[in-house]
């Protein structure tokens, strides 16, 4: 790559980065390159596609953070205590960092690093409820897609208060996770579980919306 390519390449990263996690991963890339001071074409002929250069600069930060948010959890002897403090730590990131809320939507299926990050995320995840499961601290008929719409609905929460009231987040949580402790159980979900194609489509459907 030529000198003045990468220096463009290079202010093309930094304006992403910062736009990404300023307004999340839909922002447009118009945006980004003129934040960076090129043209529109420029980004396009060294990244090619959004998904590229969200896996540029987005996937290693998120991957990261999603991991030691699950680390930590997973060394917690208490198992509702560690599957509680997952929740709240990844609640707290989609309020904190926009572009890790896009992350954990699974959004951006074409960018490949990211999709493997978020597998691992996933896989993560279900060691942490399967803990609190067989623990008999969190209700049995709560399953890791229920967790995934949880995340959506508070992903949704976050970004529309995030100025009027930035804390909100907080007090669902709480009542998310006072609601699935095994004895706060009074009846068996009016709906059956969504399949995994089901719960795609409704992630994209709903990011397609914000």
């Amino acid at each position: 790559m030529r000198a003045d390519a990468q220096r463009n390449a290079e202010k093309l990263r930094a304006a992403a980065a910062e736009l990404f996690h300023e307004r999340g991963l839909q922002v447009p890339l118009k945006e980004i390159a003129r934040r960076a001071g090129v043209s529109h074409g420029t980004l396009y002929n060294l990244f090619g596609t959004r998904e590229a250069l969200i896996d540029e600069v987005v996937t290693d930060h998120a991957a990261r953070r999603l991991e030691e948010v699950a680390q930590q959890a997973l060394s917690i002897e208490d198992a509702w205590a560690g599957f509680a403090h997952y929740v709240e730590k990844i609640c707290e990131l989609q309020a904190t960092d926009p572009a890790v809320a896009d992350v954990v939507s699974g959004r951006y299926p074409g960018a490949e690093r990211l999709m493997t990050a978020c597998d691992r995320t996933r896989d993560a995840a279900q060691r942490i409820l399967g803990r609190a499961r067989e623990a008999g601290a969190l209700r049995p008929d709560f399953t890791d897609a229920d967790l995934v719409f949880a995340f959506a609905a508070n992903a949704l929460l976050a970004r529309s208060t995030g100025e009027a009231a930035p804390n909100a987040w907080r007090r669902q949580a709480a009542f998310l996770l006072d609601g699935l402790r095994t004895e706060a159980a009074r009846a068996q979900p009016p709906a059956t579980q969504p399949t995994e194609q089901q719960v795609h489509d409704a992630l994209k459907d709903l990011g397609d919306t914000t």
